[in-house]
C-alpha cells in the first residue's frame, strides 16, 4: 500500500470514530498520524519492514500494531468493524457543505437520524433548530446543501474524467478499423464538471470498433450497443456514449457534438442565412454535400475564423470568428514558471530539492515555494523561524541548478481581517507572497469582500489565492463582491490565481474574462503537494482558454527576471 492509501484509512477511522462521539484526543492522534504518514517521503513499507515506525513523532505502539497489519495484510479488523458500527447514510451527511462529523453526531445521537431524506425531513419540519447548537440558520444551510446535493448526482471533475477518456480513445485508436478518433462534448470544451463522455470514431467497419468499445477493462456495464452508437457505464460511475460514422462525416459530427447547444443553434442560423445546412452528418448546399475534412474548413466556409473548442460557449466568440479577431489561446508550452507548490515543510510530500528537479525536468525555469504560513495550524504552517530555516535550505538546493532559480515564496494566510500572517520584515524578504482565506470561509458577503480587498491594498502581497474558496462538488464559492475584488485587483496591480487544482479550478473561467477585460493579471497555479499535482497545470491551461485568456494575460508567461520586475523584487 501507497502512503496516501495508508493514510487515507487513518483519516477515515479518524472521521468515524468522531461521528461516534469518541474522545475528541483520541481523534485528534489518528488525524496527526495521517498528517505524518502522508508526508513522509520515506515508504512506509520500509519503515515498518525496518521496525522503524515508532520513531514518527505521533506513532505510539497501537498505531504501529494498526499499520502494521494494514501494511501486511491490505486490511484492518479495527477499521472494517468501526465501519460496519456506523449507517451509511452518515456518511453521506458529510458531503453537506459545513456539516461535520459533530453535527452528524449529534443528529444520529440525539434524534436518530440516519439518513438523508431523515435529515431533510426534520430540517423541513423545524425540528433540527431544536437541537443545542443548531438554530434555524443551520437548518436552512442544510437544505440548501441538501438540495446542492441533488443538483450535483452524476457529476464528476474534469480532472477525474479526462484521464478515462484518453485511456479510451488511446485504445481505439490503436484499433485497424479506426481512422480517427477523439473526445467531444463538454469534456473537450473543458468545463470543470461532467455528466458523461462523449467519443467520436470514423470507419468503415464500425461493428468491429463497437466489439472493441464495449469489451474495453474500464466499462462495467454496456447499457445499450449498435453499429452506429453504443452507451456503457464505466467503472468510474459515469456514462460514455461511442458514435462510429463515415470519414466523411468526421468533421461535422465533431463540431457538432463539441460545440454547446448555444454554439451550435448560432451556428446553423448563420450557416442558413448563407444557404447552408449543417448538422452531424456534414455541410450540404441543398441536397449537395460541401467536402470538409475538417473543423476549420467548415467554419472557413461560414465566413469564421477557427473557434478553439474551449470557447464555443456562445458568449461573444462567433462575434469575434466574424471579425477575424479569436486571440490566440494560452498553451501548456507558454508558461515558464511554477509559482505555487508545497514541499514536506509545510503539508507537501516532497523535499525542496526533489520538487525543484522535477519542476526543472518538466521544463519550467523558475519555481516558487510557497508553504503554508503559521496559523496554518493544520497544514503544519511555517513560524518565522522555521521560514528563516528553509530560506536557508533553498539558498543550498539552488547552488545546485544550472538554468534553474527557486524563488522564495509563502501562500500567506489571509486574517479575517484582510492582514496577512507575517511581520512586515519577513514579508518583505520572500520573493513571492500568495494571500489566500483558508478560515472563517461563510463570513457574511460583506465583510468578505473587505477582507479580500484589504488584502489586496497591502503592498507585500502578489497574489490572491484561489479567490472564491471553493471545492468543485463539495464546497460552495464563498460570498462576496467578485467585481468589487477585480476592481481592486486591478487599481493594486495585483495579480489573481487561477488554481489548476482540479478539485478548485479558481478562478471559473467566467471570472477570468472578467478579469481580462479589467487589465488584471493572473498566474496559472497548480498548487502541487506532490510530484503529481504539478501535471495538474492542463486544467488550470484548459480553464484559461475557456476564460479566452492569452500569454500575455499570465505572469508565469514571463521570464525570471520580468517576472521579478513585474512584482518588485
Amino acid at each position: 500500500m501507497t502512503n496516501v492509501e495508508i493514510s487515507k484509512v487513518l483519516e477515515e477511522i479518524g472521521t468515524m470514530l468522531e461521528l461516534k462521539g469518541e474522545n475528541p484526543f483520541k481523534v485528534r492522534a489518528y488525524e496527526r498520524a495521517a498528517r505524518e504518514l502522508e508526508t513522509q517521503n520515506e515508504s512506509v513499507e520500509d519503515l515498518v519492514a525496518d521496525g522503524r515506525l515508532e520513531e514518527l513523532p505521533g506513532i505510539g505502539k497501537a498505531l504501529v500494531e494498526k499499520i502494521t497489519e494494514l501494511v501486511t495484510t491490505g486490511r484492518l479488523k479495527y477499521y472494517e468493524d468501526l465501519r460496519a458500527t456506523i449507517p451509511e447514510g452518515l456518511f453521506e451527511m458529510l458531503h453537506i457543505p459545513g456539516f461535520g462529523p459533530k453535527k452528524v453526531n449529534a443528529v444520529f445521537s440525539k434524534m436518530g437520524i440516519s439518513s438523508l431524506e431523515e435529515l431533510e425531513g426534520a430540517a423541513k419540519e423545524g425540528r433540527l433548530s431544536s437541537l443545542e447548537g443548531f438554530g434555524k440558520k443551520t437548518e436552512a444551510k442544510v437544505l440548501e446543501g441538501l438540495e446542492s446535493m441533488k443538483q450535483r448526482v452524476g457529476l464528476r471533475r474534469l480532472g477525474e474524467v479526462l484521464p478515462v477518456a484518453e485511456e479510451i480513445v488511446a485504445a481505439l485508436a490503436r484499433c485497424a478499423a479506426v481512422n480517427r478518433v477523439c473526445y467531444a462534448g463538454s469534456l473537450r470544451r473543458m468545463k470543470e464538471v461532467v455528466k458523461d463522455i462523449d467519443i467520436l470514431a470514423s470507419s468503415d467497419e464500425p461493428e468491429t470498433v463497437m466489439d472493441l468499445f464495449v469489451g474495453l477493462p474500464v466499462v462495467s456495464q454496456v447499457v445499450a450497443k449498435g453499429s452506429t452508437k453504443s452507451s456503457v457505464l464505466l467503472n468510474l460511475g459515469i456514462a460514455c456514449d461511442l458514435r462510429v460514422v463515415p470519414e466523411e462525416s468526421f468533421a461535422a459530427a465533431m463540431q457538432y457534438f463539441t460545440g454547446s447547444k448555444d454554439h451550435n443553434v448560432h451556428l446553423r442560423g448563420l450557416a442558413k442565412d448563407l444557404g447552408y445546412k449543417v448538422n452531424e452528418y456534414g455541410v450540404f448546399r441543398g441536397e449537395e454535400r460541401i467536402p470538409c475534412a475538417t473543423e476549420e474548413e467548415i467554419y472557413e466556409l461560414l465566413g469564421l475564423q477557427y473557434i478553439p473548442p474551449e470557447m464555443r460557449e456562445d458568449t461573444g466568440e462567433i462575434h469575434l470568428a466574424a471579425a477575424g479577431t479569436i486571440p490566440r489561446l494560452i498553451e501548456a508550452t507558454d508558461l515558464v514558471g511554477m509559482l505555487h507548490c508545497h514541499t514536506r515543510w509545510s503539508d507537501g510530500r516532497n523535499s525542496v530539492e526533489e520538487l525543484a528537479r522535477a519542476v526543472q525536468e518538466r521544463g519550467y525555469q523558475y519555481l516558487a515555494i510557497c508553504d503554508h504560513s503559521q496559523s496554518s495550524y493544520i497544514a503544519n504552517g511555517l513560524t518565522v523561524e522555521r521560514l528563516q530555516q528553509q530560506w536557508k535550505e533553498i539558498d543550498d538546493v539552488n547552488r545546485n541548478f544550472r538554468g534553474f532559480h527557486i524563488l522564495k515564496g509563502i501562500e500567506s494566510d489571509i486574517r479575517s481581517d484582510g492582514s496577512l500572517d507575517y511581520p512586515e520584515e519577513i514579508l518583505e524578504q520572500l520573493d513571492l507572497v500568495v494571500g489566500s482565506v483558508h478560515q472563517s470561509l461563510n463570513m457574511p458577503a460583506e465583510q468578505m469582500t473587505s477582507r479580500l480587498v484589504t488584502a489586496l491594498s497591502n503592498p507585500h502581497l502578489h497574489i490572491l489565492g484561489h479567490p472564491t474558496m471553493r471545492l468543485l462538488l463539495e464546497r460552495e464559492p464563498s460570498a462576496f463582491d467578485m467585481e468589487a475584488v477585480i476592481e481592486a485587483a486591478a487599481l493594486y496591480g495585483k495579480i489573481l490565481e487561477l488554481n489548476a487544482n482540479y478539485y478548485r479550478l479558481d478562478l471559473n473561467w467566467l471570472h477570468c474574462k472578467l478579469a481580462k477585460s479589467r487589465g488584471v493579471k493572473m498566474a496559472i497555479n497548480t498548487d502541487a503537494h506532490d510530484l503529481e499535482g504539478l501535471d495538474h497545470i492542463r486544467y488550470g491551461i484548459g480553464t484559461a482558454r475557456r476564460g479566452w485568456l492569452t500569454k500575455e494575460d499570465v505572469v508565469n508567461c514571463l521570464g525570471l527576471d520580468d517576472l521579478r520586475a513585474l512584482v518588485g523584487r
